[in-house]
């Protein structure tokens, strides 16, 4: 839970001292309409995740996959100037695993994640925008059932494009790769003490993910 507090606490401190760094680039500008804030709330589907599971067999493991499936998020931007802003990333899957074995039937895995960063817009084109998004902070694994869950550091890196519909808004088409740290021989999703109640060990150290995503976003 460490990494997820410290990610609000950042949030927190960027909602607080970033309004006035806004203003401040608005000033900067005389072409009328200067953004200053915008929202995205966004649909997408999500590939990839796989964690390790101990196997019957002595020193021996075997992969689970999660299952493709769709997830949503939000996105807030605070401007900087017009082609850049710092962003506050949330995004939420649930899913199950993909294994023939009865101990996971059944099992659905929530992954959440909760980032920060900015955004670069190539205001270059009057019908597109192309934009690359980098962002770092938390990801949640939680499976529910009297499972504990598990917060790791994570990072992400996006682009797409923007199709602007008037001064105000705009679709927003892209895709999204998360990539979360994890220490070799963790455990996931534990019931009480020690490891003999683990769904999961992984001895790997990374556990990757990724997404197209399509959603709306409202400047003002």
């Amino acid at each position: 839970m460490g990494t997820f507090r410290g990610t609000l606490a950042a949030v927190l401190v960027l909602q607080v001292i970033l309004p006035a760094t806004t203003a401040r680039a608005g000033d900067q500008s005389g072409d009328g309409f200067t953004p200053r804030v915008e929202i995205t709330p966004y649909i997408g589907y999500r590939m990839g995740g796989q964690f390790d599971v101990e196997d019957s067999a002595p020193d021996t493991s075997k992969s689970v996959d999660l299952q493709d499936s769709g997830d949503w998020g939000i996105d807030l931007g605070i401007y900087r100037d017009r082609a850049s802003f710092y962003e506050i990333l949330y995004s939420y899957q649930s899913a199950g695993l993909d294994s023939n074995d009865a101990s996971l039937k059944g099992v659905d895995v929530s992954i959440q994640y909760l980032q920060v960063g900015g955004t670069l817009l190539f205001d270059d084109h009057e019908s597109y925008v192309p934009y690359l998004s980098l962002t770092v902070g938390g990801t949640k694994f939680d499976a529910g059932s009297g499972y504990g869950s598990e917060t790791k550091f994570s990072g992400s890196l996006g682009g797409g494009v923007r199709f602007p519909i008037g001064e105000h808004f705009a679709a927003t088409l892209g895709v999204r790769g998360y990539l979360t740290v994890v220490n070799s021989d963790t455990q996931f999703f534990c019931t009480g003490s020690g490891s003999v109640n683990c769904l999961f060990r992984t001895t790997g150290s990374t556990f990757f993910q990724g997404e197209g995503l399509l959603g709306f976003t409202a400047v003002f």
